[in-house]
């Protein structure tokens, strides 16, 4: 990234919480959590994570990028598989240390990279009996 990133380091707890400037707190690895849910019926379709770079390209280019934290590279949503993440809109929560992305899907309107329209897919529940966290299928 040649430019800038379009936003400033976090200021004063009272600037972060009721100012106006977009000033993310990336985590000690340069992180940023990313929630994206779908903008047709809010599903919630993915937990990723932006660096200073994928979340400036995401404001430069209205897509989501995003950094892939197994592979250490930038990552544009779709690029290989047609599933464009086109932002409808971003907000940030309270402390600015977490983007909520509402989004419209390309291609065949999937997300997730085993085949799944949305990467939260299962459900978690402790089977007592056993003592052990045990995963089902999620209700649609």
């Amino acid at each position: 990234m040649t430019a800038p990133p379009p936003f400033d380091a976090p200021g004063s707890r009272h600037e972060v919480e009721e100012g106006s400037a977009f000033t993310p707190r990336f985590d000690a690895s340069g992180l940023i959590s990313c929630i994206a849910v779908d903008a047709q019926d809010g599903r919630v379709l993915m937990l990723a994570h932006m660096n200073a770079e994928s979340l400036a390209r995401t404001l430069e280019t209205g897509e989501a990028w995003y950094w892939s934290r197994s592979r250490g590279e930038l990552w544009h949503k779709g690029a290989t598989s047609g599933q464009i993440q086109r932002v409808v809109e971003m907000r940030t929560d309270c402390d600015q240390d977490a983007v909520l992305i509402t989004v419209e899907v390309g291609g065949d309107g999937g997300c997730c990279h085993t085949g799944r329209r949305a990467c939260f897919y299962r459900s978690v529940s402790l089977d007592r009996a056993a003592g052990r966290a045990v995963l089902r299928p999620a209700e649609p």
